[in-house]
């Protein structure tokens, strides 16, 4: 068991980091990351994909990654809410020491327990499971897509620093549980897809064997 005095350690290392990291705003980085904590502004980006998806893939392959994308953020989703009720950690925003030293809160408080972040977690399973999606195209590497979603989730996740809803620890351990759920779920539909093309694939060959002349 770690002890109380470590835990305590950790939880003031994380509330000064959070303090830090939320003081650098200006009112121009102030709108930039209640626009990235939005995940409703992202709509148009996710219907890009999607329809890159079905341009690359096919409607069926892009239909098992679509669903794939929406069971990680979905899973994720769930997994935190299970994990913020069990530990209780309050949100930064709703801590007395966070707002006598300056806190900068961007959005309304939420709920009463922040640990860990949603965004985070949702996020990067939604973006991993897209950039294994997109791998099932093999006649490119898609490392401009790779390098993007990463980025975009990155930047979500450290939003809910910036607005004051999460503490640098809530969206770290958010992002740690994040990849591997959207790796796993990719995987599993990495499986679908090629059982999908080894039926298709079976489906076209002609059955029997040809007669000799």
């Amino acid at each position: 068991m770690v002890s109380s005095s470590v835990i305590e350690s950790l939880n003031g290392i994380d509330q000064d980091l959070t303090l830090l990291i939320n003081s650098w705003s200006t009112p121009l980085t102030d709108s930039f990351w209640v626009m990235m904590s939005d995940m409703a502004f992202w709509i148009p980006a996710y219907v890009i994909c999607a329809y890159f998806l079905f341009e690359r893939l096919g409607w069926k392959k892009a239909l098992i990654v679509l669903a794939s994308a929406a069971i990680a953020f979905a899973l994720c989703d769930q997994i935190s809410n299970i994990v913020k009720h069990l530990v209780q950690r309050l949100r930064p925003s709703y801590s007395f020491r966070m707002l006598n030293d300056g806190l900068n809160v961007l959005e309304k408080r939420g709920g009463f327990f922040g640990f860990f972040s949603a965004h985070a977690a949702n996020a990067f399973a939604f973006a991993v499971c897209l950039i294994k999606g997109f791998r099932n195209d093999h006649s490119r590497s898609f490392r401009a897509f790779t390098i993007g979603a990463l980025t975009w989730a990155s930047l979500v996740a450290l939003s809910r620093v910036f607005v004051g809803k999460h503490y640098l620890g809530d969206v770290i351990v958010g992002t740690a549980i994040g990849i591997p759920v959207g790796w796993l779920v990719g995987i599993g539909a990495r499986y679908l897809i090629d059982r999908f093309e080894s039926r298709a694939q079976e489906g076209s060959s002609p059955s029997g064997s040809p007669s000799n002349p």
